[in-house]
């Protein structure tokens, strides 16, 4: 293993930079620097950002405040990209400027249905059965 690699397998480099356009983009979203109707009406949280090795591709996982109206605000940081973009390259100092890909963040809507799997009666009862016969 790499001596800048977490026990994960990705570099701590990559780790850094992604946070760091994480909260780029978070900051200008947040500002409503984005001169867009969608994106003026709605909160948007930047969950995560994945770079690529090279640093030239970041994925960002989005997710509008509530979950409402998510087709329409992907739709409009995806047609906003380029400003988007240049911004992002503004505040985080790397060679190259990243290409921003967006993607819904599913996480939170996994956790949900884990959650609600687990408070199921029959799931709850076999729960209660394990934790009774230690």
């Amino acid at each position: 293993m790499r001596r800048n690699e977490t026990p994960e397998g990705k570099s701590v480099r990559l780790l850094r930079v992604g946070e760091q356009v994480r909260h780029a983009l978070s900051d200008v979203l947040m500002r409503g620097d984005v001169h867009d109707e969608t994106l003026t009406k709605h909160m948007v949280s930047v969950t995560e950002v994945r770079m690529s090795p090279d640093l030239r591709h970041a994925t960002a996982f989005v997710k509008p405040l509530l979950g409402a109206d998510e087709e329409v605000v992907l739709k409009a940081l995806r047609t906003n990209t380029a400003y988007l973009q240049s911004e992002v390259a503004r505040r985080v100092n790397t060679r190259y400027a990243a290409k921003l890909k967006f993607i819904a963040d599913e996480s939170f809507d996994e956790g949900s249905h884990i959650d609600a799997l687990l408070r199921r009666p029959d799931v709850a009862r076999d729960l209660g059965e394990d934790d009774t016969s230690r």
